[in-house]
């Protein structure tokens, strides 16, 4: 943790975005106008002019001075709130500059701290720009390197040829149905994840399914009434594959009888990503209502680390039920990896690697390992030994080559909070095997309605753009109490959402 004092007073969304800044480099900082024995002094300049924004940052530190300067002219004037975001930009680039003199890193993803990074290349591209004009704004805006346009552009690419009416989708909607429980609770996980053994005993797994199966009846009767179409379902959670298949039976065949016109949704996903829930009933579940789009994620092929992690299976059974899912006739399957877990450095991820050549799952998600608050890693990092920036980044490249080498393509990333060496997670896949949920997603250009325990609903108006969230209880004690009033609240916003058009 670093103490910047910062000699000037600043909006306090200002002081929120320049210690996203501080934090790509240094862990938990904090800016400051006074405090004691700060670790670093930072002095800023700013003023406006018409279009022109100037700023200048001087940070001074063990008698070393680091100095930046930064100016821009905007064709237009902008609103209020986009005058604000102009000089937070402007303001962001000469702090990225002197803490990248100071402390020798260079962030690739620059001043970019969002969450969706190939959302701003779609609002370029929407605007009309040709791809060297992105590569244009995204260099001088937000500092980003060519490596990572490169990456943002080949990842648009891939999304529109998978998804031709990217940007006409936006009636439609696709649905996430969270089903919160696990075998148990992986240390980097703050997704809702309840130990199923124990919650099946408290009677909460029938009662949570039993609300699930009205919810999922009410939310279907309105989009049939008012003749909503649904792009695609993604069956997350936890993982939906701890209950017992005959309870997946039952959910799915909920599903068929009221979401409209499912034999024509473009994708039904279900997230099997613990291999010790598979087994040959709940695969031929899976197959009689016609879902081959799984997850059997590894994690690592390393036994200790899924051990540390709290992964109760082996290497062996992940391939083992790999093969299960594949002669059961499961034929797009995606795996994860996770770079950066504990005691895993570069050749523990080219062992893990070379497993997955031998299985060529149709996708792979790379993603670099997270410190979320509430995860039992972070609450206990003295335990967990991660690798440091640069290992991180070389596994990073490593992954990128290997997916290259192996026909896997780049189609959807997102990056997080506090994610090792500032990296991003990546999904690939073969040509023609992309995720159209997972596109969908991070894109944002539609609405997302969650349904189940920990489902996140996000409502986005199909003539503005505009996103409004609703959140369903994660515990499932609390969902089984509010449910009914949770599935009213979301079908009145789909009402108000979609009244205009339903009118025309």
């Amino acid at each position: 943790m670093k103490k910047i004092q910062v000699h000037e007073r600043f909006k306090e969304d200002w002081v929120q975005v320049l210690t996203h800044i501080a934090n790509l480099f240094f862990e938990d900082s904090k800016l400051y106008e006074t405090v004691e024995d700060p670790d670093l002094s930072v002095h800023f300049q700013y003023k406006k002019e018409n279009n022109t924004y100037t700023t200048a940052c001087q940070l001074e530190v063990d008698d070393k001075v680091y100095k930046s300067e930064y100016t821009i002219h905007y064709e237009t004037e902008g609103v209020v709130r986009e005058q604000n975001i102009r000089m937070k930009r402007a303001l962001s680039h000469v702090l990225l500059d002197v803490l990248e003199q100071y402390t020798g890193m260079k962030q690739q993803w620059g001043i970019l701290t969002g969450v969706r990074p190939t959302k701003l290349y779609h609002k370029l591209r929407k605007q009309g720009l040709g791809r060297e004009k992105i590569a244009e704004v995204l260099k001088r805006d937000f500092r980003i390197s060519d490596e990572k346009i490169a990456l943002m552009e080949s990842i648009v690419e891939r999304q529109l040829v998978a998804i031709p009416d990217l940007d006409d989708i936006g009636k439609e909607i696709s649905i996430y149905i969270g089903v919160p429980f696990c075998p148990t609770k992986c240390a980097y996980c703050t997704f809702p994840a309840y130990a199923i053994g124990h919650n099946r005993k408290k009677g909460t797994v029938a009662s949570f399914l039993d609300g699930l199966h009205i919810e999922m009846r009410e939310i279907g009767k309105w989009l049939k009434e008012n003749d909503i179409k649904v792009t695609s379902i993604y069956w997350g959670g936890g993982t939906p594959t701890s209950i017992e298949a005959e309870e997946m039976d039952a959910l799915y065949k909920t599903m068929v009888e009221s979401f409209p016109d499912v034999e024509n949704i473009r994708e039904i996903t279900v997230e099997a990503g613990r291999p010790d829930t598979i087994t040959p009933e709940k695969l031929e579940v899976l197959k009689k209502w016609g879902i081959d789009r799984i997850s059997v994620n590894p994690q690592s092929y390393m036994d200790e680390t899924l051990k540390a992690i709290g992964r109760h299976h082996t290497v062996q059974e992940t391939i083992d039920k790999f093969w299960l899912a594949r002669k059961a006739g499961m034929y797009n399957i995606n795996m994860d990896l996770i770079i950066g877990l504990p005691n895993e450095g570069v050749s523990e991820l080219e062992h893990s690697l070379n497993e997955t050549e031998k299985l060529q799952p149709e996708s792979l998600t790379v993603h670099t390992l997270s410190f979320k608050r509430a995860s039992e890693m972070t609450q206990n990092k003295e335990k967990y030994k991660v690798a440091d920036r640069q290992t991180v980044m070389q596994m990073m490249q490593l992954a990128e080559n290997w997916t290259r080498n192996n026909g896997y393509y780049p189609y959807y990333l997102y990056r997080q909070k506090n994610i090792l060496g500032n990296l991003e997670n990546v999904g690939y896949s073969k040509p023609g095997e992309e995720s159209i949920y997972n596109i969908l997603i991070m894109e944002e250009v539609q609405t997302i309605l969650g349904i189940g325990c920990g489902a996140s609903s996000k409502f986005v108006n199909p003539e503005t753009g505009k996103i409004t969230q609703y959140f369903n209880p994660k515990d499932p004690a609390q969902y089984i109490l509010s449910f009914e009033e949770a599935t009213q609240k979301k079908i009145a916003m789909l009402h108000d959402l979609y009244n205009v058009q339903l009118k025309q």
